[in-house]
């Protein structure tokens, strides 16, 4: 069948059977890979269009007064679709609602094969950031001229297609192949399509010069790096001159360079650093070009010296921007040539061994499952890392990826065949080569705690992001366990006549009762499971009883709760820890079996290397949940830990976390870390509270004897370019007028959005107040004028969010936690900044309540030692999301007064840029805000 009929319908509304209906009806046909007709027209649907509906599509009900009704054009429809694949952008919903229209009127529904371009882009375009259609066009370089037009979406879809096809053409029989015998699981009917493709391959050599295969898998073949010496002559501060001078390489690179003392600066500092053996503390303020201001000494003093540095950030986001954007940009205009490596956890690559093994494994796959295989057989013949992060899996897919990591490989046998093809071990191979190692904080933090095995030997580093370096440290020495991973472990492992990993082995060698205990393994397992469920029901039910007396409440809208053996009512915490007992009982038992399982078969010399594995990997996790239970309830630890237990009070009975951290990590790090390093160079935007770095020196464990400390100013002129608005007529939360707060807010925010034409960040914190005021906005903007998006409530990532807001005109982003940073909207997208509160954690959130109490006994004040610091340098942190170029302009509107009415509110103000500040009325707040814009 060579005919394509794509089709893209606007409608009333999302759902046929709540009698919503269709307004019009674009089609393209597509024949021999061309588009050889097209159609459109717009249906009365003989009620109201709703006005968001209008304002999506621009079809109003006087567009559609005078168009025929759908009967009138259902025989042409039908007959258009007559011998050829149905094609929509989310099949599901057009067909639905053409086949609802058709039997509403007496015709027969449309039984053609069906391809959902969402789907098929999904499979062919792994790497795509986003699976809209507007967003796929320009991933593609897709023109779409009208969107939320059926023709214009029609012709995109088309075009879509036409693409996808020319992928799938490009694509290795092998890769073809295994996407032939998962079709079945599809929503597409892409049977015909694959079988023909598997044909012509069959009788001709495809050109595949950087594909290779091994095992039936198909993936880009890539070339071990070469290592090339070279010597540094200059001195350094010629290398910075003929960077950072006029008519320097900077200058010749980019037309619009403007130099910017601060950079050469830093540059200056972190080389003084490195040979002076020293530490350093580096605020650089937005604009300061903070990337390229690090990069140029590393590269300089990694090459000169044939000793590698490390590079840490704490996002995927700016690792991604320094190897995508920055060293790019840097080799165009520094001379010396250098290696650089990205080198992340085991976990981020995928075992080929893994995937190959598992593939064929079809019984126990869903449509996520079937859909992660085929998308990453396609990703395998263009990825060069073999990185998951460079994939959109969805969801339940990362279930599935956690078998196939490199993590789920037990002992690495370097004969092994799979050895060299490893992105894992190649990540590594290249990390040894090259001259600049970039990494993240978890990997940074997981090597410094087990003895330093996992990243290349360095003496030097430079840690980006640093205001997160000591949580993640915490984090990263202390553990986490939850119900839902536990259960899923032992979901995997399963009974003995379950075809799961534990029955799979019984079957695959022929395991009687008189080999092992069969019998008692269905019972261990089903009352190690049942004994899960007691156990963290009955913590559930334990933090919603203590909830009285400590109500904290976690960004996420977790309910939290701290335990102390000392302070726990004895009664139920003995019979909690009674259960705990019996958990690591059972498990100690199903490990011993799964041991005798594998001595046993060892010892027959007939245990297949994967079923061992699998058998070494489920044994070793249980025996860490056996490990961290006993840290957790029975014993402490080597340093003193915080403990506490986080319940989801939407999700089920037994949705509980169970976490532990060092109530102070600052010696850990000093001995482990700042005194067996050479230099480390801590940066950030925001590591100062009113220009001192006292509170980021001791949390972190820092001396004073070998650190240089430094706050580079911003070259942006914010005294021009931003207004800090502060209103002193808000309801005071403190006399309980929540409800009253939230109202004034949610007006401020609506009449800000109309001087602003929206373009507004809104950043809370707390949930739970984010909630609130996204509900009473919904019920305030009658007229949809505004596109309201709240984190947690609309669907998506934060980059999605991010990216929603930007592609709207008129929106509205209300975002908590993570929006506070790392979040960039230059230019005309963001005009107005607003912070709901100032930045205090609870006071009685774990972590924060038992470091103050600590420093309380030690004769300290823990509101100005910790929560204050840290409070003003999330302050910093979210004002800095405004300005991001010398030519944006905007207004921060501040509704906490507490910034001007209480003593330590200057710790705030004190701590930005100098800017120009009023406290006034709201509505002269409103009246000064217009006159400025």
């Amino acid at each position: 069948m060579d005919k394509f009929v794509v089709v893209d319908l606007e409608t009333t509304g999302h759902s046929p059977s709540k009698n919503d209906k269709i307004i019009e009806v674009g089609i393209v046909v597509i024949e021999n890979n061309v588009i050889t007709d097209t159609r459109t027209t717009l249906l009365n649907p003989s009620k109201s269009i709703p006005p968001f509906i209008s304002n999506l599509t621009g079809i109003s009900d006087e567009d559609v007064v005078e168009a025929p009704l759908f009967y009138e054009k259902a025989d042409k429809i039908i007959d258009i679709f007559k011998d050829s694949y149905l094609i929509a952008h989310n099949v599901t919903f057009d067909l639905g609602f053409l086949n609802a229209e058709l039997a509403a009127n007496g015709r027969e529904r449309l039984m053609n094969p069906v391809l959902d371009t969402v789907e098929l882009s999904r499979i062919l375009f792994p790497k795509a950031p986003s699976y809209k259609l507007g967003q796929l066009a320009s991933y593609l370089d897709i023109r779409h001229e009208d969107p939320h037009r059926a023709l214009s979406d029609a012709y995109v879809t088309a075009k879509l297609f036409i693409k996808l096809k020319e992928k799938l053409e490009s694509l290795p029989y092998e890769t073809i192949d295994h996407l032939f015998k998962l079709e079945k699981m599809f929503i597409s009917d892409v049977k015909e399509l694959l079988s023909e493709r598997l044909e012509e391959l069959a009788f001709s050599i495809a050109d595949q010069k950087d594909i290779t295969s091994f095992k039936g898998l198909a993936f880009k073949h890539i070339d071990d790096i070469i290592k090339e010496t070279y010597v540094v002559e200059t001195s350094f501060g010629e290398y910075l001159d003929e960077i950072y001078e006029e008519n320097g390489s900077m200058q010749r690179q980019f037309t619009k360079y403007e130099k910017r003392a601060g950079q050469r600066e830093m540059s200056e500092i972190i080389y003084d650093s490195f040979h002076s053996s020293s530490h350093a503390l580096i605020e650089a303020e937005t604009g300061t070009g903070k990337s390229l201001g690090y990069l140029i000494p590393a590269v300089y003093e990694a090459v000169k010296t044939k000793h590698k540095i490390i590079i840490s950030t704490y996002t995927t986001q700016l690792q991604s921007q320094l190897l995508d954007e920055e060293i790019p940009s840097i080799r165009d205009f520094i001379e010396i040539p250098f290696k650089v490596a990205l080198l992340k956890g085991k976990s981020h690559y995928i075992s080929l061994e893994k995937f190959t093994h598992e593939l064929d494994n079809t019984q126990t796959d869903n449509y996520d499952t079937a859909l992660t295989k085929a998308m990453l057989l396609v990703w395998l013949t263009e990825t060069e890392t073999g990185d998951i992060d460079e994939v959109q899996l969805p969801t339940s897919g990362y279930f599935f990826y956690k078998k196939i990591s490199t993590d789920a490989e037990s002992n690495v046998d370097p004969q092994s065949p799979w050895f060299s093809r490893s992105y894992y071990q190649k990540a590594r191979r290249k990390a040894q080569k090259a001259d600049i190692i970039i990494t993240n904080h978890a990997l940074l933090c997981t090597d410094m705690f087990n003895d330093y095995q996992f990243l290349p030997g360095y003496e030097k580093v430079i840690i980006d992001e640093a205001h997160h370096f000591e949580d993640t440290a915490s984090r990263h020495y202390g553990m986490k366990l939850d119900y839902i991973n536990m259960q899923f472990t032992f979901n995997q492992i399963g009974r003995s006549n379950d075809g799961k990993m534990f029955g799979k082995v019984l079957k695959n060698y022929s395991l009687t009762e008189e080999h092992i205990p069969i019998e008692s393994w269905d019972e261990i397992l089903d009352k190690t499971k049942y004994e899960i469920d007691d156990l963290f029901q009955t913590l559930y039910q334990y933090v919603v009883s203590q909830h009285k007396n400590s109500k904290s409440l976690s960004d996420i809208g977790r309910l939290q709760y701290r335990f102390k053996e000392e302070k726990e009512e004895q009664t139920t915490w003995s019979i909690i820890k009674e259960m705990v007992s019996r958990v690591t009982f059972y498990m100690r038992d199903a490990i011993h079996i799964l041991s005798i399982i594998e001595q046993h078969l060892s010892e027959r010399e007939v245990l297949d290397k994967y079923d061992r594995e699998d058998l070494l990997s489920m044994t070793a996790i249980l025996q860490d949940f056996i490990d961290g239970l006993e840290l957790l309830f029975f014993t402490e630890g080597t340093v003193p830990q915080i403990k506490w237990i986080e319940i989801d009070t939407k999700g089920s009975k037994n949705a509980v976390y169970l976490y532990s951290e060092p109530s102070d990590i600052s010696e850990l790090l000093a001995d482990e870390f700042f005194e067996s390093k050479k230099s480390v160079i801590l940066t950030s935007a925001t590591l100062t509270m009113k220009n001192s770095f006292d509170f980021i020196q001791k949390r972190l464990g820092l001396k004073p004897d070998r650190l240089i400390t430094k706050k580079i100013e911003s070259p942006f002129s914010y005294k021009d370019q931003v207004q800090l608005l502060i209103p002193n007529d808000f309801p005071d939360i403190k006399y309980g007028n929540m409800d009253d707060f939230i109202y004034a807010t949610c007006e401020a925010i609506i009449s800000l959005a109309e001087i602003t034409k929206g373009r507004m960040l809104v950043l809370f914190t707390s949930y739970d107040m984010l909630k609130k005021s996204y509900s009473l906005l919904k019920e305030i903007i009658t007229d949809n004028e505004y596109i309201l998006i709240g984190q947690g409530i609309t669907s998506g990532s934060r980059s999605r969010l991010k990216k929603n807001f930007q592609t709207f005109d008129q929106a509205i982003l209300l975002g908590t936690s993570s929006f506070w940073e790392g979040v960039d909207i230059p230019g005309e997208d963001l005009s107005c900044l607003m912070i709901v509160r100032l930045p205090f954690q609870p006071p009685n959130h774990p972590v924060f309540e038992a470091k103050s109490k600590m420093l309380k006994e030690n004769g300290k004040n823990g509101f100005m030692e910790l929560s204050l610091p840290n409070a003003v340098i999330k302050f910093k942190q979210g004002f800095g999301r405004l300005i991001r170029s010398s030519s944006d302009r905007g207004i921060v509107f501040v509704c906490d007064a507490r910034i001007i009415k209480t003593r330590y509110g200057k710790f705030f103000t004190e701590s930005i840029p100098d800017v120009p500040l009023t406290f006034d009325s709201t509505k002269n707040l409103l009246t000064k805000a217009e006159e400025w814009f």
